[in-house]
């Protein structure tokens, strides 16, 4: 491979120093990395550098510049990222990660080989490893050592050779990245390499005593739980009692065309949502349904459930953790498996109605905006519209403040009139009048949403203020490219995950613990004692997050504080746990 030229590399002059770099590294689910080798090439000059285990271990510093002068460029920078908190390296100033590009050139269009390194050169029609060869490299990555010689030569073969295709992809993807907002993008592979390195602190022996009981657990859920539906004929869940259970209940339950009902977790999860005496059947479908539960959570050796964040995965740019392996991803009732260590705390600090505050800012509607800031969006809405009088409260108006709060719901998550009907269990016509009255109260969200979607169907392509897009037209994939109303919710949800980014590096940067992203919410540990002081910078950092991506217009934050040795609860889940853990029994002492 020879050295690149000041013509293919054009936009980069700004730095003296362009490093592609690579890393392998071996780690089992739950566990940190443990570091096996580096290869990293300057751009200009072409030298190269090659590092084993035992020489990355007694580096105190990459072997290379990191300052504001040099670019850091590598494909999924959280991979190299966590052999540097492994090894304890500080963080390059500026990253560009190709993998992040790559997804923001494609995002909603067809990529026949994947969004992985071997897909981003094939797309680009350049030579790429074959994946079967990429694979047998990848395992014995996996394995671990202790290596032999034709091992380690193969493996630092194989991660030079990841490092050679950057150098054939960078100049190539070059000319469509837009440098500086990609930068910050790249900014974001470090805190998501911190979260991963830090994990969530987990209740170990809780955690063991469930799994080692969980079929017996099982079994005594359905006698306690189906005594107040009587919808299991024993573990078998029986939809014609459970059509009987709805009719006694007189609950409307939406069916499939056939006419069925409809059973599958999102039907359930929305219908306990509008009627509560449902959730905890939903629990209980769901935990029958899960013999693995336990087993797949990513539990390492230290209590630290750890597992890939997966950033810039969906269409909006949020993260897509693995929902079996990340603790946030099973039911709410297993999140109370979370618990901090003696002398520390955690905290959930989560953007208040983040999505109703974003479109207010972007859409300019002082009504939407003047709701915002009232503190309670939901009652101010109903006032507005003149469905609560102006004296009324979120207690002497209860009904129709949950009315106006699923109307807007409805209108974030895209629903129509019938979808809103089954969700508050009104007639058509009362969701039509909701509607209604949200187009008449907010017309100007109403105008800029309906612009951004001709938008999108003019121009191919909307895009967040830092520039994360998703392409739309003749070209889109039909599995993953965006209707009407994916692009009317693209710009919230959207500039919700921007927001979420900057906050997530501006709070890692600052020196706070952060533990884990959760959609529009952080986790944070820090000592009890100071904990307090902790979470009102923390979310001072979050507003301040918020006005950089809305222009100005704060997003407030709500935070939960939990201390050793109490642990967190999930008020949706709590009953279920309260009912698994009393049927566990008590924790055995260890021995």
């Amino acid at each position: 491979m020879t050295a690149f030229t000041t013509f293919n590399l054009s936009g980069l002059e700004a730095f003296d120093e362009v490093w592609l770099v690579d890393a392998e590294y071996s780690a089992q689910p739950g566990c940190r990395p443990v570091p096996i080798c580096l290869v990293a090439k300057e751009a200009f000059t072409g030298r190269e550098l090659r590092l084993w285990e035992d020489e990355l271990a007694a580096a105190a510093v990459p072997p290379f510049r990191i300052d504001d002068r040099v670019l850091f460029v590598s494909y999924a920078a959280p991979a190299e990222f966590s052999v540097f908190h492994a090894l304890g390296w500080p963080a390059p100033a500026r990253i560009l990660d190709l993998f992040v590009e790559f997804r923001a050139m494609t995002n909603g269009l067809k990529t026949p080989s994947g969004a992985g390194l071997l897909g981003a050169l094939v797309y680009h029609g350049l030579p790429a490893m074959e994946g079967t060869e990429k694979t047998a490299m990848r395992d014995l990555a996996i394995r671990g050592g202790p290596f032999t010689a034709d091992e380690r030569q193969a493996l630092l073969d194989y991660c030079a050779e990841d490092v050679y295709a950057l150098e054939r992809l960078l100049p190539r993807m070059l000319t469509r990245i837009d440098l500086p907002r990609a930068l910050l993008r790249g900014r974001y592979g470090w805190a998501v390499a911190s979260m991963e390195h830090r994990g969530i602190p987990i209740d170990v022996p809780m955690f063991e005593h469930l799994r080692a009981r969980w079929q017996e657990i099982q079994a005594a859920l359905v006698v306690e739980v189906d005594a107040r539906y009587g919808v299991f004929d024993g573990t078998t869940f029986k939809r014609e009692k459970f059509a009987d259970w709805l009719i006694a209940h007189d609950i409307p339950w939406p069916r499939l065309e056939s006419g069925q009902l409809a059973m599958d977790d999102d039907t359930f999860r929305s219908m306990a949502k509008a009627y509560p005496v449902v959730a905890e059947l939903r629990e209980l479908r769901s935990a029958l349904g899960k013999m693995r539960l336990f087993d797949d959570l990513a539990i390492g050796p230290d209590g630290r459930n750890r597992t890939g964040i997966m950033p810039f995965r969906a269409r909006t740019g949020r993260n897509q953790p693995s929902n079996a392996k990340f603790i946030f991803g099973p039911s709410r009732w297993l999140r109370s498996l979370i618990k901090p260590e003696p002398g520390m705390a955690v905290a959930y600090i989560d953007y208040d109605q983040q999505e109703f505050g974003i479109a207010a800012a972007l859409s300019g509607d002082t009504a939407m905006m003047d709701a915002y800031r009232s503190g309670d969006p939901y009652l101010a809405f109903g006032k507005q519209a003149g469905g609560i009088p102006p004296e009324g409260t979120k207690t002497s108006h209860k009904g129709e403040r949950e009315l106006f709060k699923a109307c807007v719901l409805a209108v974030q998550y895209g629903m129509g009139a019938e979808a809103l009907a089954d969700r508050i269990g009104q007639p058509v016509d009362m969701a039509k009048r909701l509607l209604r009255l949200h187009r008449e109260t907010y017309r100007a969200f109403w105008m800029w949403s309906q612009a951004a979607v001709d938008r999108a169907m003019l121009l191919g392509r909307l895009e967040t203020v830092f520039g994360w897009p998703i392409h739309v037209g003749p070209s889109a994939d039909p599995l993953k490219g965006a209707n009407a109303r994916s692009l009317a919710n693209f710009p919230c949800q959207a500039h919700g995950a921007e927001m979420l980014r900057l906050a997530c590096c501006m709070l890692v940067e600052a020196g706070i613990g952060l533990c884990a992203p959760v959609h529009d919410a952080v986790v944070i540990e820090g000592p009890a004692d100071s904990v307090d002081e902790v979470v009102a910078r923390a979310r001072g950092i979050m507003a301040e997050a918020s006005k950089i991506v809305l222009g100005g217009f704060e997003i407030s934050t709500g935070a939960e504080i939990i201390k050793y040795p109490d642990r967190y609860i999930d008020e949706r889940g709590g009953g279920f746990w309260d009912t698994v853990t009393r049927l566990a029994g008590p924790v055995p002492h260890p021995q």
